[in-house]
């Protein structure tokens, strides 16, 4: 017998037994609970269940097939009728100037989209068997213990990566596993608890970290970044008071120049002097892509005052919601316990068959190929763009395109989404608007293998009509076209 219908008659009310059950049974059917296809009791099981007479449930049975709300057979019994599939509810509006349209603008789908890998150099097969083995050792072991600070494999694989890669010697247990960037970034500001402090933050700098600090109740410092990193002495004249940077130093998100080793100095000394703490955004980690990265900037922090934040987003997938923490060692227990209460890792699978793909060599073995698809496409992109600019630059993972002053980026940006292109808008990512320059920024992961010339003339085409509409004049860093 099918299991019972949520079915509750009143026998006091004065409608009748076998039209409650007949409206009990259509908002079933209605609000999807009773899918089309399903297969109700007979009217005889049915009435045995709610224990009434059989010709009650049969008068219901005949209303309902009456209405086209069931049928019934000999061979499959009585079941839900097929209806015309209901129109989905619109998902809720998205407030102008909010996080998730930020992030929508940041993240479209298309080529030249940014913060992905090469997806053709995933090994995605070998990845799929190494986590279907980590799914089913999750599955089985229920009575094993669970660390909210991360699967401590995985903190052991990390801690011996960072020491070849990035200079950066420590421990596992100064290791936190989070749920990407983001989570790290969260975890960070609420074991600091620097609200109503002033902060310095690159401009331009990432979007999304800017709003999580102000999220977080910081007061925020934009410092103009050059082709030496931040300007630390233009944090130093304005704001020596600030309890926290936050930075991008092996490759500036999103202009590119890696930190100078003067201002790594400078930075670390004022730190430690003041007692300010320092947040390293390690986004790119080793895939850094002409000569050997740089090293970590809490590789070089002797006074114990920088948060190092990384994650597998663009060396694995931005999908897997997987990046760690590194501690200072005074703070490690703090961040352990802020972990178990408020941010605990990620589900041990994810944790397991990373630290199996690393353990096993694939890891390494996967940036190697990986550096060498995003230098190939770096290459195409930037061929393919000098044609139709006169300023094209290499900016980390990305390609950055000049536009005109007057030029409006954020809404090329959208309209050439309809064509299949997903660069991003460079102006967002500045705080101070006096400073903000439009350009384009073009993922290098994402560039396509065939048709590169046919996408980049759609995007010149783009900035030239939304040129035209702007009444703008021709800049002397777009080139004319019209002859193409």
């Amino acid at each position: 017998m099918p299991n019972p219908l949520p079915i509750a008659l009143d026998r006091s009310a004065r409608t009748p037994l076998s039209e409650q059950n007949r409206k009990a049974i259509a908002a079933a059917i209605d609000n999807g609970v009773l899918v089309p296809g399903a297969r109700l009791p007979s009217w005889l099981d049915l009435a045995a269940q709610l224990g009434v007479a059989r010709g009650t449930v049969r008068a219901a049975y005949d209303k309902l097939a009456d209405a086209q709300h069931i049928v019934s057979s000999k061979a499959n019994g009585t079941t839900v009728a097929g209806r015309p599939r209901r129109t989905a509810k619109p998902d809720a509006p998205i407030a102008p100037g909010s996080v998730v349209e930020m992030f929508h603008d940041l993240s479209g789908q298309g080529h030249f989209r940014m913060g992905v890998p090469a997806q053709d150099a995933l090994p995605a097969k070998l990845l799929a068997r190494i986590r279907a083995r980590a799914v089913r050792a999750e599955l089985s072991a229920v009575t094993r213990t669970i660390d909210p600070r991360g699967e401590l494999e995985l903190r052991r694989e990390i801690a011996a990566h960072l020491a070849i890669a990035r200079g950066l010697e420590c421990s596992p247990a100064q290791i936190v596993i989070t749920s990407g960037f983001t989570g790290g970034l969260g975890l960070a500001l609420r074991v600091l608890g620097l609200e109503g402090r002033r902060a310095w933050i690159e401009d331009p700098g990432f979007p999304l970290t800017r709003k999580g600090l102000e999220l977080a109740r910081l007061d925020l410092v934009p410092i103009p970044v050059d082709g030496d990193g931040l300007d630390v002495d233009h944090g130093l004249r304005h704001a020596p008071d600030a309890a926290l940077a936050v930075v991008t130093p092996g490759q500036q998100a999103p202009l590119g120049p890696p930190l100078s080793a003067k201002r790594r100095a400078q930075l670390l000394d004022w730190a430690a002097q003041t007692g300010a703490w320092i947040i390293e955004d390690d986004y790119l980690g080793e895939l850094q892509l002409d000569g050997r990265a740089a090293p970590a900037l809490a590789s070089l922090d002797r006074a114990g005052r920088v948060i190092h934040l990384g994650s597998f987003s663009k060396t694995i997938s931005p999908t897997l919601r997987l990046g760690f923490l590194v501690a200072p060692e005074q703070l490690a227990a703090q961040f352990a316990d802020v972990a178990t209460c408020l941010a605990p890792a990620p589900g041990p699978a994810v944790q397991l068959s990373t630290a199996e793909f690393m353990r096993d060599g694939h890891y390494i073995r996967h940036l190697r190929r990986t550096k060498r698809t995003h230098g190939e496409r770096r290459d195409a992109l930037t061929a393919a763009l000098r044609p139709w600019s006169n300023d094209v630059r290499v900016a980390g993972l990305a390609v950055m395109l000049a536009l005109p002053d007057n030029a409006d980026d954020v809404a090329i940006a959208r309209q050439v989404l309809a064509h299949g292109l997903a660069p991003a808008p460079l102006s967002p990512w500045y705080l101070a608007p006096k400073r903000a320059q439009p350009g384009l920024l073009l993922g290098i992961a994402t560039v396509p293998d065939r048709g590169i010339q046919a996408a980049c003339k759609r995007l010149f085409e783009a900035i030239r009509a939304q040129g035209r509409t702007q009444g703008a004049p021709a800049s002397r860093r777009v080139r004319k076209s019209a002859a193409r």
